[in-house]
């Protein structure tokens, strides 16, 4: 057995097809619920949160989505310390039923106009238990593909949690440019809404029992309250520079995504662009994600870690303002879907490398709950904030290109964190993929 107390996989491995949907479905179904809320934002804020001010239901319905996020750090501590102790599959249960709950509760609350007050007290409570949910799926979930994986795979097989991401963000923006091409504005935010998010809610009994198959990963003797207590000291220290680096790198890469996801509202209520057009932005976002993330994957396991995150990031910094002013100028739908379409790739390229890097240099012990505190921590600030204050951003100084400032400062700081990150691939650690075993085996418990 290997220091993580996890038994290094032979190349020859392969994890069931059946128990990677039984992992990716969750995180898939929770995305599409999150990213088809921020669609749908503008329609939402005139059912739940009605205002004769401009701009103010939109501002209201994206701080709702982003109370979301206040949860999130609470449900990582809970969830994915249970992951640690209990295991991951007993973990990855309770998430994906509390994602079902929160799937199904939001589109069924009547609007403003029928239960006043309680109607934006409901909606807020649902965004609480789907964060709560969130928080709590990404740290067992991604531990057990890393786990699961052959060594020199684990960037692929994880990878394939941000690409069920970017299934779910294509699958949403077809979606909604379905519902905006046949139904009016006003059948939009009546109803349309509440159809594509009660969408999400038929793959609730599928992904259940899918994940009642599951093998666990985690050996006994690791996830045992007497095996975590005999090194109190260990579980604290070893690994503080990894949790500030992945928090800095994990806020960059989360910030990045969720302002392209506020493409399609950006286009619709900024630039003054079509329903219909701006829907169709989503799709091709969402389309470059699942093209690049598996592929992204590939390239670290192949190259190293590092390179794939640094030169994409390198790019986004040097084509993000090109690619806004020309949006900006032009407003045309090949403009908005060109734009998307280079920026999502370049972004999705590394975004996933980024938490294989972070949950490989974590020890099994503590992988749950550690990759899922910082990933909360890091998306509760910055990513649930993000579409907010360029909103807000937008509003108070009346320009059009406050995402691409945003973005680009975001990335930069991101740049000078990965510099200080580690390689973590086992190829490129050891250099000869016969030696893989023992890069598996770190770090050291």
């Amino acid at each position: 057995m290997s220091a993580t107390g996890v038994e290094p996989k032979q190349e020859s491995a392969r994890l069931p097809l059946r128990q990677v949907l039984a992992v990716v479905v969750g995180n898939g179904l929770e995305f599409y619920d999150f990213v088809t809320y921020a669609f749908f934002a503008a329609q939402i804020g005139r059912a739940f949160f009605p205002s004769n001010t401009p701009g103010t239901s939109l501002l209201a319905s994206l701080a709702t989505f982003g109370a979301g996020f206040l949860t999130r750090p609470l449900g990582a501590l809970v969830i994915g310390r249970l992951g640690d102790r209990a295991g991951r599959k007993p973990a990855m249960l309770l998430s994906f039923v509390l994602i079902g709950v929160g799937v199904v509760a939001l589109p069924l609350i009547p609007p403003y106009a029928s239960i006043g007050i309680w109607a934006p007290v409901l909606a807020i409570a649902c965004r609480l238990v789907q964060g709560f949910a969130l928080g709590g799926e990404v740290g067992p979930s991604t531990a057990f593909l890393m786990e699961a994986a052959p060594p020199l795979r684990r960037g692929l097989y994880v990878s394939l949690q941000a690409t069920s991401a970017d299934i779910a963000v294509f699958v949403a923006g077809l979606v909604g440019l379905g519902l905006a091409s046949v139904l009016d504005a006003a059948s939009l935010d009546a109803w349309g809404w509440r159809v594509a998010l009660l969408l999400g809610a038929a793959i609730i009994p599928f992904g259940l029992r899918l994940r009642q198959t599951l093998d666990e990963t985690l050996p006994a003797s690791v996830r045992s309250p007497e095996s975590s207590s005999s090194q109190p000291k260990a579980a604290g220290t070893g690994y503080g520079r990894t949790v500030v680096l992945g928090v800095i790198l994990l806020s960059t890469a989360t910030t990045t995504n969720y302002l392209l996801e506020y493409m399609t509202t950006y286009a619709n209520s900024t630039l003054g662009m079509s329903t219909k057009t701006a829907f169709g932005a989503t799709a091709v976002i969402g389309l470059s994600g699942v093209i690049c993330d598996p592929f992204g994957g590939w390239l670290s396991d192949r190259f190293g870690r590092k390179p794939v995150m640094v030169l994409p990031w390198i790019a986004l910094a040097l084509v993000v303002f090109p690619a806004f002013v020309l949006l900006e100028r032009l407003r045309t739908g090949a403009a908005l879907y060109g734009a998307c379409a280079v920026l999502g790739c370049i972004s999705t390229l590394s975004s996933a490398t980024i938490i294989v890097a972070i949950t490989e240099a974590l020890p099994a012990r503590v992988r749950s709950g550690g990759i899922g505190l910082i990933y909360a921590f890091a998306i509760s600030v910055f990513g649930g904030s993000a579409q907010f204050s360029v909103a807000w951003l937008i509003r108070a100084t009346g320009n059009p290109l406050a995402p691409a400032w945003y973005m680009c400062c975001g990335v930069i700081i991101g740049l000078i964190a990965l510099l200080q990150l580690p390689e973590t691939a086992p190829i490129k650690m050891t250099g000869d993929s016969r030696s893989v075993g023992r890069a598996a085996a770190s770090p050291s418990e």
